[in-house]
C-alpha cells in the first residue's frame, strides 16, 4: 500500500518538475508512510526524493518508530543539544544530495523551524508549494479508506444517542461536551479526537464554531451539537440539533428548512455533478424559505484523515465529483442573539450516485 502511495506521489513530482517534497508530522506523512508524530519542539521532516531513498531527520527518543516503516529509509537522528540539529539536516542533505533542488512543500504544515533548518540543510534550494498536488492523492478514497470512515461514523452515532440519555434541561454546554467526549471513547473512538465537540444552545447556537461554555439548557432553546470520531486516522463529523422542550413555531420552521436542505444537497451530490451544484442545492432551499442570508458559509468539506479537506463545497467550485471523494453536507440558519440550527452529514460518492454514511434521525432532539 505504501510503495503504491509513495509512486503516485513521484507521479506528482514529476509532473511538477520536483526533485522532492519535504513532510512535517500529519495526515499527510501518515497517509504516505505510516509514520505518526506530533508537532513539537523538535524538528522532524521527512525528505522523499523523486528518485531514491527516502530521508527521516528526528529526534533520537524518536528513533524506534522509524523501524517500522514496510520500505527502506535513511535516518537521520539528533540528540537533545539544539546546536546539533542543524547537522542531521546537512546530513540529510549531503546523503541525499538534494542541494539546489526544487523541494515541494506543504504550506498549511511546514513551519518556519523546520524551513529554516531546510534552507540550511540543502544550501540553494527552492521550496515550492505542493498542497494541490498533495491534495489529489487523497481526495479519492479506496474502500478501505471508507470503511473507516463508515466506522468512525457508527462511534459517533453510538456515542451521541449514548449521551442523550444524560441530556437535561439544566445542563450546562461543558458538561454535555464532556459526557459526549466520554462516550466518543467508550464507543471506541481513537484517543485523538477530529476537533473538540461543539456543544452551543440558545443564541451561542448562531456562532457556528462556538465553545462549550457554562450556559444551561434553558427550555425553549435550540442547541446545535456538532462532534466526530477517528478511527484507525480517519474521521467523522456530524451535527444535529437538539430542542429543549417545546420550541417557538419559527425555531421549529428553520428546524424542517434546514432539514430539506441538507436532504436536497446529499440529493443533488453524484458523480460527474460540479461540486459547487450541492451549495447551491441546498442554499436554494434556505433561500426560498426567506432565509437566505442567515446562512453564510459553505455547505460542506472534504473530510478523511483531517476534519477539512479537499473537495470544498461552495457554490463557484466546478470540481466535478468522482467516486471516492467524501465531504459532509451540513447547511444551517443562525439567528443572531437568538438560535441556530445546523444538520451534517458525511458522504461518499459511489459510481452511482451518493452513499450518506451517517443515517441518525435529522429532526430535532426533543430533551
Amino acid at each position: 500500500m505504501f510503495a503504491e502511495r509513495l509512486e503516485r506521489l513521484r507521479s506528482v513530482m514529476d509532473r511538477s518538475r520536483l526533485d522532492a517534497v519535504a513532510l512535517n508530522p500529519g495526515p499527510m506523512l501518515a497517509y504516505l508512510t505510516g509514520l505518526h508524530f506530533h508537532l513539537m519542539e523538535r524538528p522532524v521532516t521527512a525528505v522523499i526524493p523523486r528518485e531514491g531513498t527516502p530521508g527521516l531527520v528526528l529526534p533520537e527518543l524518536e528513533s524506534e518508530k522509524a523501524r517500522a516503516v514496510p520500505f527502506e529509509l535513511q535516518v537521520f537522528p539528533y540528540g537533545d543539544n539544539p546546536a546539533t540539529w542543524e547537522g542531521a539536516f546537512r546530513s540529510a542533505g549531503q546523503a541525499m544530495r538534494l542541494a539546489g533542488s526544487r523541494i515541494g512543500v506543504e504550506p498549511n504544515r511546514m513551519r518556519v523551524l523546520e524551513l529554516r533548518f531546510l534552507e540550511a540543510g540543502l544550501p540553494g534550494a527552492n521550496f515550492i508549494s505542493i498542497q494541490e498536488g498533495l491534495a489529489s492523492l487523497r481526495m479519492r478514497k479506496d474502500a478501505a479508506e471508507i470503511q473507516r470512515m463508515r466506522r468512525a461514523v457508527e462511534i459517533a452515532q453510538t456515542a451521541f444517542l449514548e449521551t442523550l440519555k444524560h441530556a437535561r434541561a439544566g445542563m450546562a454546554e461543558r458538561e454535555f461536551a464532556s459526557e459526549l467526549t466520554l462516550q466518543l471513547l467508550r464507543a471506541g473512538s481513537d484517543s485523538e479526537l477530529p476537533f473538540a465537540p461543539i456543544v452551543a444552545g440558545g443564541p451561542n447556537g448562531a456562532n457556528p464554531h462556538a465553545l462549550p461554555g457554562e450556559r444551561v439548557f434553558t427550555p425553549g432553546d435550540l442547541v446545535v451539537v456538532d462532534w466526530g470520531a477517528t478511527w484507525q486516522d480517519y474521521y467523522s463529523d456530524l451535527t444535529r440539533t437538539l430542542a429543549v422542550g417545546d420550541v417557538d413555531a419559527e425555531l421549529a420552521r428553520i428546524a424542517r428548512t434546514v432539514r430539506e436542505a441538507n436532504e436536497a444537497g446529499r440529493a443533488k451530490a453524484g458523480p460527474g455533478v460540479p461540486i459547487g451544484q450541492v451549495d447551491q442545492a441546498a442554499r436554494a432551499v434556505i433561500r426560498d424559505a426567506g432565509y437566505g442570508e442567515y446562512f453564510f458559509h459553505r455547505v460542506g468539506h472534504g473530510l478523511g484523515m483531517e476534519e477539512h479537506e479537499e473537495p470544498y463545497a461552495f457554490g463557484e467550485n466546478p470540481l466535478l465529483l468522482e467516486p471516492g471523494m467524501t465531504f459532509t453536507v451540513e447547511p444551517g440558519i443562525y439567528l443572531t442573539g437568538r438560535a441556530g440550527v445546523r444538520i451534517e452529514d458525511d458522504v461518499a460518492i459511489t459510481p452511482s450516485g451518493c452513499d450518506t454514511l451517517s443515517d441518525l434521525p435529522r429532526e430535532l432532539y426533543r430533551i
